[in-house]
């Protein structure tokens, strides 16, 4: 097993051991975080997550953001395109199944599809993360095929704010040459 295998393993084993009471308040606190952060404010088209393994829950950022008039949008694993994600307008209304890896998404046929490129801002999960804006993913490498074009146009936009417990900070992060850097991470307790 390499290094970051190992890394994802025992990060996400630490993330599980959260009670379901810590998890709540960190989610609630996490909210606090992201409310002070000036281009959530400026952003219109927001993706998201539902949280699955112990993932820091962006629920109540979900509720705050449909009551600001934000557009929310949740990934979808792209039907056609092999570890590439697509992104659905998420409403109170929308029908949701689960996908192959038995977590919540709109379910077909979507209303609404978003491409990557037009969303604003990407709030998205990570196992683990570095103060340099490293981040390790499950491993699946959705998030780095389907935001590659950031790196290699250099694009401003989506902006990638990954989303964590404060536990999952890591001194360094191996990076791959494919890993799509982020713009920060918020946790629990703060901004990076």
């Amino acid at each position: 097993m390499d290094a970051r295998s190992t890394l994802r393993q025992s990060m996400r084993k630490k993330r599980r051991t959260l009670t379901s009471k810590q998890q709540a308040i960190a989610a609630l606190k996490l909210l606090v975080e992201i409310k002070k952060l000036p281009l959530i404010h400026q952003s219109k088209h927001i993706a998201l997550y539902l949280p699955n393994d112990g993932e820091l829950d962006p629920t109540p950022i979900v509720q705050w953001c449909w009551t600001m008039k934000k557009n929310v949008y949740l990934p979808v694993l792209h039907p056609l395109s092999h570890n590439r994600l697509w992104f659905v307008k998420y409403t109170k209304h929308t029908p949701m199944t689960r996908n192959i890896y038995g977590i919540l998404e709109p379910k077909a046929p979507y209303r609404f599809i978003r491409p990557a490129k037009m969303l604003d801002t990407v709030l998205l999960p990570l196992v683990a993360f570095d103060n340099k804006g490293g981040r390790l993913g499950m491993g699946g490498g959705y998030y780095d095929r389907t935001f590659s074009f950031i790196k290699q146009f250099n694009a401003q936009k989506p902006r990638l704010i990954g989303l964590a417990h404060h536990l999952q900070e890591v001194e360094k992060l191996p990076i791959e040459s494919w890993d799509v850097p982020l713009t920060a991470v918020v946790t629990d307790h703060g901004y990076y």
